[in-house]
């Protein structure tokens, strides 16, 4: 498939806002990933997939996970707003027969991040973050971040996420306090 491919599949399965932000974020990993050195191709197709399930219904969610093999710990069945990254993985591996395990795990950990990240699980998550459509208070000083290195930028973006959350009494997922600490300690913060 092409990517022309992948976006009619997305223009059908999201509302307007949500393709727009599909495609900026597309956009911006390619963008990340010429400044990276990353996969440009392999960014653009993460970028524009990553939120394939986002409005998928709760059953929609459910038999993807299953189907792909997928079992969710306690948390994460807790947790309704991780279920299109995990459902998303899914969808694209099962139903769109994606075998990249590197574009997989970039849909899968682009909202949590998690330890050992690729650099286009990077790419993708901080591409997410800080996509021309975002506006929450904070994402300028994000964006510098993201130019200054790709790492400090996902370390500002984890410890930004596992802050809101934790302000909001949310539960965080086990991924992003590993990810963090994995950043921060090997860039000496």
């Amino acid at each position: 498939m092409t990517i022309k491919d992948y976006d009619k599949i997305i223009s059908k399965r999201l509302k307007s806002s949500r393709y727009k932000h599909s495609k900026n974020v597309a956009k911006e990993a390619v963008r990340l990933a010429k400044k990276y050195g990353g996969d440009t191709e392999k960014a653009e197709i993460a970028g524009i997939l990553h939120d394939i399930t986002k409005e998928a219904d709760e059953e929609e969610h459910m038999e993807l996970i299953q189907r792909a093999g997928i079992e969710l710990t306690d948390m994460e069945r807790s947790s309704p707003k991780l279920w299109h990254a995990i459902s998303g993985s899914a969808y694209i591996r099962v139903e769109l027969g994606i075998t990249d395990e590197d574009i997989i795990n970039a849909v899968r950990y682009h909202t949590t991040g998690r330890a050992g990240m690729s650099l286009l699980e990077k790419i993708i998550f901080l591409a997410d973050f800080i996509s021309a459509d975002r506006d929450y208070e904070g994402v300028d000083k994000m964006r510098k971040f993201a130019d200054k290195g790709l790492d400090i930028g996902v370390l500002e973006g984890m410890a930004f996420t596992v802050s809101d959350l934790a302000s909001r009494k949310i539960t965080i997922a086990p991924d992003s306090f590993a990810g963090y600490n994995e950043l921060a300690s090997r860039l000496g913060r």
